[in-house]
């Protein structure tokens, strides 16, 4: 097995006080990476996380959907280390929605989530790519989602916004290839914490019956690959996405 080192790395992970960001947080800090836990409310979530990263970690607060914190966020990172090399623009919503809402609230629950989940990443990734161009080289890693695949019809905004995270992700790595920032983007299917804890207490059985092994994925499995492209082994990638969903859905 090849060892992954991320010595000398500094890395940002959004939305890292649970589930699948603090498992991305604890992977990278493990491989060597000095590691931002970034969190908007859960600020024990975020402590937690932290404490399983070690002592090169830090903590910051900032609501993603706003454009303004996310320039601050990269910049307390970059002043804090004196570098960013990966950026996992993780943090998302996934709140329910349905053609039968009334207008306003059809359009407020649109806008939050395309803030939250699409222009997050959009914000973080420009700024960060200021700070990498300094550096000569970077990473960016966008979560997205299986549902990105899908045609969804209760998370419809959701499945747009990791939609839009797949492209963005195409776009970003062809524009940045070449000042040798490298991006890519992972889908997780259903994982058994965070946001997939509600579909799986409705659907768990069908959930089950949809992948070939009826194993559900852990956030660990999603870290995993996170990692691997975190590293120097997966430097001939960019502009890919990894599906994490145990064969549940192939395109």
């Amino acid at each position: 097995m090849i060892p992954i080192d991320l010595q000398n790395q500094v890395a940002l992970v959004t939305g890292s006080s649970r589930s699948i960001g603090q498992s991305v947080a604890v992977a990278l800090a493990k491989a060597g990476a000095s590691v931002a836990v970034h969190y908007h409310r859960d600020a024990e979530g975020a402590k937690e996380t932290s404490l399983k990263c070690g002592k090169n970690s830090m903590i910051l607060k900032g609501d993603v959907s706003n454009a303004s914190a996310c320039k601050q966020i990269v910049e307390e990172v970059s002043e804090n280390y004196g570098r960013l090399d990966l950026v996992v623009n993780n943090a998302g919503i996934g709140l329910k929605d349905s053609l039968e809402m009334p207008y306003e609230a059809w359009m407020s629950h649109w806008k939050l989530t395309l803030d939250t989940n699409l222009m997050s990443a959009v914000n973080i990734s420009y700024w960060a790519v200021r700070q990498m161009e300094k550096q000569g080289a970077g990473k960016i890693i966008n979560i997205s989602s299986r549902s990105a695949f899908r045609g969804e019809t209760e998370h419809i905004a959701y499945a747009v916004s990791k939609a839009a995270m797949v492209n963005l992700t195409r776009c970003l790595a062809r524009a940045l290839a070449s000042r040798n920032i490298l991006v890519y983007a992972v889908a997780p299917g259903f994982i058994e914490a965070g946001m997939g804890l509600e579909g799986l207490a409705e659907h768990g059985e069908e959930i089950r019956a949809q992948i070939p092994s009826g194993r559900v994925g852990t956030p660990e499995d999603v870290a995993n690959v996170v990692l691997f492209l975190a590293s120097g082994l997966a430097n001939y990638i960019t502009g890919s996405t990894v599906d994490v969903n145990g064969g549940s859905y192939l395109h």
